[in-house]
């Protein structure tokens, strides 16, 4: 290539290839570190039960216990859904009707009143139940759901999405994050759905 850029005489056809270069290396750069991003932990909520994170950007979508004045469950809206913008230092945003009603939204279904119990699935996305009830050991709401054949606190979800179009985006894995209760361990599935 330095050979090449040489060899081109014409001020004006150098700088031309040195840009093309230039531009194409960072294409590819960026699409080799887009899947090796480095995303952040959301921090500082305090009724955060899990969050979602996608290849697209660090905005990271969180799902947190929805508690009324009196530190109440809310039981009719028992988690309450928004973006945190890392790319917009760190401003919270709610989701719009889209992403509330075809991406990111859940349905939400109660299992036991007395208990105040609920089970939930993503619109997207239903094959993947989860379970909000309380601790017996702290007296705490968790979201639950199967990691690998086995029921585990929900921690966190990646979706690595690569390429489609904005209404079907070709979704290439899930990873389920959660901790194992007993043994205090992480616990990662990948799901191709």
């Amino acid at each position: 290539m330095i050979t090449l850029f040489i060899k081109i005489k014409n001020s004006k056809l150098r700088i031309f290839y040195f840009l093309q270069t230039f531009f194409l290396a960072s294409f590819t750069l960026l699409a080799q570190t887009k899947t090796t991003k480095i995303f952040p932990k959301p921090e500082g909520i305090k009724n955060m039960l899990f969050y979602v994170q996608r290849t697209m950007n660090t905005n990271t979508i969180i799902y947190e216990l929805n508690l009324d004045a009196n530190q109440e469950l809310n039981i009719e809206e028992p988690i309450k859904i928004f973006w945190k913008c890392y790319a917009k230092k760190g401003e919270i945003e709610p989701l719009n009707y889209i992403q509330r009603n075809f991406a990111y939204g859940l349905e939400v279904k109660m299992i036991d009143h007395e208990k105040k119990s609920f089970s939930f699935n993503f619109v997207s996305y239903k094959k993947q139940t989860i379970y909000l009830f309380k601790s017996v050991l702290e007296n705490k709401y968790y979201a639950y759901t199967t990691i690998n054949s086995k029921l585990m606190l929900l921690t966190h979800i990646f979706i690595q999405i690569e390429g489609g179009s904005f209404w079907t985006p070709k979704v290439k894995y899930i990873e389920i994050t959660g901790k194992d209760p007993e043994k205090n361990i992480e616990i990662v599935q990948k799901v191709i759905p």
